[in-house]
């Protein structure tokens, strides 16, 4: 296995508008997010310390953080038809991993999906069509509010992430 090592996380400039900003802090966020997985142990990165959140690991918080991208860049704003990583019978599929995965394979998918999602938001050019209306979950929502709905879930799992680094080896930092 290739040890994970930290990345570069530049903070997005302040002269950013509004929608460059959002996809900016996406990358910035994302970056976080696999750096905080940094320097964990196989063993580490999949345990479920949390008894509130029994199936809850940095590394499902990962994998969830996927299915987010992939459900709302992908699915609902880029309208490609790809399997979904949802399990509507099973609201923390997407948290389990499976004997198969890796932090390695973790990270590799969730790298893919936000390169697919970056291709994705330049290939629909919001800036151009910024009152682009979609459809997720069944009632239409404005293509860049949607986004934004993927950031905030986003940062809102670094802080759960930042709890089980804590609770694992009393890691804390950005």
């Amino acid at each position: 296995m290739t040890e994970l090592l930290p990345r570069d996380r530049p903070f997005p400039p302040p002269e950013l508008d509004a929608l460059d900003a959002v996809v900016a802090f996406l990358g910035f966020v994302h970056t976080t997010a696999v750096n905080k997985a940094t320097g964990l142990t196989e063993a580490q990165a999949r345990s479920t310390p949390l008894e509130s959140s029994p199936a809850m690991s940095v590394l499902g918080v990962i994998k969830h953080l996927t299915a987010v991208q992939r459900q709302h860049v992908q699915i609902h704003i880029g309208g490609a038809d790809v399997p979904s990583l949802w399990r509507a019978d099973d609201l923390e599929f997407e948290f389990r991993i499976g004997a198969d995965e890796s932090i390695e394979s973790v990270v590799a998918a969730f790298d893919a999906e936000w390169e697919t999602s970056r291709a994705t938001l330049a290939r629909l050019d919001l800036r151009a069509h910024p009152d682009t209306i979609v459809t997720a979950h069944g009632r239409p929502v404005s293509a860049v509010r949607l986004l934004v709905d993927v950031l905030q879930e986003s940062a809102r799992h670094l802080g759960h992430i930042d709890i089980l680094r804590e609770t694992i080896d009393g890691a804390t930092g950005e």
